[in-house]
């Protein structure tokens, strides 16, 4: 049921479409290397085959699970033999990715020269799983997973199409929607659950909803756990509990340990989250996080998971501040811009032989002998001072008042 031309293909619309930025983009005679990045079903392997018929090359597919450097070398000579007889290749490696690097770096220079044209699909986001060198030569296309009336389309053309299933089965609303929660968006898993439904229905039978999810065994996550998807949850996860939900912190949170996440992972986000987004306007949030990063170390799957939701609710509820992120994200641009000044002599360390000798430690005014404990002694290089990074914020209130209490004490 794969579509013949671009004219069939169901989806995509901003890049295939009449506007799209690939059919601009590929003509007759031309169309550059590229990565095809998208969830699985979206239509990646299809649309890389419609593009190399629509440039005029010839395509050549090979694995990048099976494959190893000898094969690409194998098909470059075929490659730079038939540039030399006015010909050009369009390679296609599906799920790019799992080349190593020196299998990407065997690609680079044949990419580079034009001897062939590389069309790379993967789920993986391409940024964190393909080397720079390549990824710099190839431009990258996002496929987005497949909208419910999409997915209804090629299922319905497929009961239909004499290629398909024409007079096997039909669907009645109640099955269509059912298959559409099960699959998910990737056309790929519709068709097969389809299909299995109908290899045990009789001719003409409609199926039920029950046949449909019979067929599929079982309901299929969408989230994959070495995907690309892995990243999204895990940042809709952090941005739920800083956007003081734990309903929608628990969902993310049962969402990764659901398919498989590492739970140690999803603890190092709620730490990271305890200093980035709730600070020092409730200090214990940190307490908790690490306590309940301990406690999956401990514990481990599945008792866990009520540590992890324990900390992702606390911290969700948890008053917010992000003056820390703040303050160290503006004294790290000040040292990046600025460089870094060594500290005062008094301020250096005095702990060897020669330190006194070489003015190291001397003058250091001790705070703790001065009243309050506040001593008015500068603490930052003299090409630094007056320089102001930390400034708490509302959900600070006592801090800010302690802060002010201080600089009054040293006579700021």
């Amino acid at each position: 049921m794969r579509p013949r031309t671009l004219d069939e293909f169901v989806g995509q619309e901003p890049l295939v479409g009449p506007q799209g930025a690939l059919s601009k983009v590929v003509k007759p005679g031309y169309a550059p290397s590229m990565v095809l990045w998208g969830p699985p079903g979206s239509g990646k392997t299809t649309l890389a085959r419609l593009l190399a018929d629509r440039s005029g090359g010839t395509w050549r597919q090979i694995s990048a699970v099976t494959s190893g450097v000898a094969d690409i070398r194998a098909l470059v000579a075929d490659a730079r033999a038939l540039r030399e007889a006015g010909g050009r290749t369009v390679v296609f490696i599906d799920e790019l990715h799992r080349f190593n690097k020196s299998q990407q770096d065997a690609l680079l220079p044949h990419v580079e020269d034009g001897t062939i044209v590389l069309i790379g699909a993967t789920t993986e986001n391409p940024y964190y799983e393909i080397n720079s060198p390549l990824l710099s030569r190839l431009r990258v296309y996002r496929l987005e997973p497949l909208g419910p009336d999409e997915v209804r389309e090629i299922v319905a053309r497929a009961i239909a199409d004499e290629r398909g299933l024409a007079g096997r089965v039909t669907l009645d609303d109640e099955a269509m929607t059912a298959l559409l929660e099960l699959s998910s968006g990737d056309a790929r898993q519709a068709l097969n659950i389809v299909e299995a439904a109908a290899a045990v229905a009789a001719d003409g039978e409609a199926l039920s909803r029950e046949a449909v999810a019979e067929a599929a065994q079982q309901r299929l996550l969408a989230y994959d756990r070495v995907g690309d998807q892995h990243y999204e949850a895990a940042s809709a996860f952090i941005k739920s509990m800083r956007g003081n939900d734990p309903d929608a912190a628990l969902y993310w949170c049962a969402s990764m340990i659901a398919a498989g996440e590492d739970p140690t992972f999803v603890a190092r986000r709620i730490v990271i989250a305890a200093s980035e987004d709730v600070g020092n306007a409730d200090p214990r949030a940190l307490e908790v996080a690490v306590a309940a990063a301990h406690a999956v170390e401990h514990v481990g799957l599945p008792e866990c998971q009520f540590n992890l939701a324990q900390a992702a609710i606390y911290l969700s509820l948890a008053p917010k501040s992000d003056s820390a992120k703040k303050a160290i994200g503006a004294a790290r641009e000040h040292v990046r811009e600025q460089g870094a000044k060594p500290p005062p002599a008094y301020l250096q360390s005095a702990g060897y032989n020669a330190a006194a000798r070489l003015g190291r430690g001397v003058g250091y005014d001790y705070p703790h002998d001065r009243p309050g404990h506040v001593s008015d002694q500068e603490l930052l290089p003299d090409d630094v001072v007056g320089a102001r990074f930390y400034s708490p914020d509302d959900a600070e209130a006592a801090l800010r008042e302690r802060l002010a209490e201080i600089r009054r004490a040293r006579g700021r």
